[in-house]
């Protein structure tokens, strides 16, 4: 088998650079030398993913609290190279910002978001803020509380087991609406309009890769849509180019837009309408 250029493959799901690549890309990929990976999780509420190990670099994605990364390297200026494991999604991470992992996560974080105190307390000040989707080992309970493996209090009733599922991923999304839009957010902070579906699905137990495009391709069945709203129906996921939005009901669609730099329920004929003045009308519809 010929190997091929890193550059001839997606860079987004490809641990692999002209100068290091994964052990297991040996004989795919040209690279000068070949690692294997070490896993480490991320210990820090939400983290930037960037396309270059520079502060500067655009935000290409986020990795939650208690998600783990294989790690490939880290550099002299404190920043490591990895695939994240939940989407293969490849970037650079602040290596501050992971560590060896404990114990195996048991939960994660079903509230929008959800403080984590030092003490069985809601008026100590928390140590940290948590997404929904962030992860954690929980080692007990006291009171209203569980107990992380680390020593953290955080409120039982915002947690779920690790294995357990919603049944809406729409009415998850909902969950979002004000929250921030930012390029590449993952978390309750801040999200785009991809992870917005993303981390919806994953509440449901669906795996969902991280950009529009490759959502696109991967997921649902295509639905023919000839214009009609009364084609549409709940859950529906609307793609445009470099763009989606879930349909909530007959008239309404959820979706975190630049447009509002927000996440938003907007009246579907509207936005419709808006997105396709702006010279791009709908490219697909994708049901799942």
């Amino acid at each position: 088998m010929n190997a091929h250029s890193p550059a001839s493959l997606d860079p987004r799901l490809t641990p692999a650079r002209p100068d290091l690549a994964a052990a297991h890309l040996q004989g795919i990929v040209a690279a000068d030398r070949y690692v294997e990976g070490t896993t480490y999780a991320v210990v820090r509420p939400a983290v930037p993913v960037r396309k270059e190990p520079d502060p500067t670099s655009p935000l290409t994605t986020e990795a939650l609290f208690g998600e783990t990364v294989t790690v490939y390297e880290i550099d002299i200026e404190g920043w490591a190279w990895g695939q994240l494991d939940a989407d293969g999604y490849v970037g650079w991470l602040p290596a501050e910002a992971i560590d060896l992992p404990g114990a195996a996560a048991t939960h994660k974080v079903r509230a929008l978001r959800t403080p984590v105190f030092p003490g069985p307390s809601i008026k100590l000040p928390p140590m940290e803020l948590l997404s929904c989707g962030s992860r954690m080992a929980i080692a007990g309970t006291r009171e209203r509380f569980a107990i992380t493996e680390a020593g953290g209090f955080v409120f039982a009733d915002h947690l779920a087991p690790l294995d357990s599922n919603e049944d809406d991923f729409v009415a998850v999304a909902a969950r979002f609406l004000g929250a921030a839009y930012l390029w590449g957010g993952r978390s309750s902070l801040g999200l785009d309009c991809s992870g917005l579906v993303q981390v919806s699905l994953a509440a449901c137990g669906i795996a969902s890769p991280r950009d529009t495009d490759m959502q696109e391709a991967a997921l649902g069945n295509p639905v023919a849509f000839s214009g009609d709203i009364a084609e549409l129906q709940r859950g529906d996921l609307v793609y445009w180019p470099g763009h989606v939005g879930i349909v909530e009901n007959a008239d309404t669609l959820l979706h975190a837009t630049a447009h509002f730099m927000s996440v938003v329920r907007e009246p579907l004929k509207d936005a419709l309408a808006r997105i396709e003045a702006l010279g791009t009308p709908v490219r697909s519809v994708k049901r799942l």
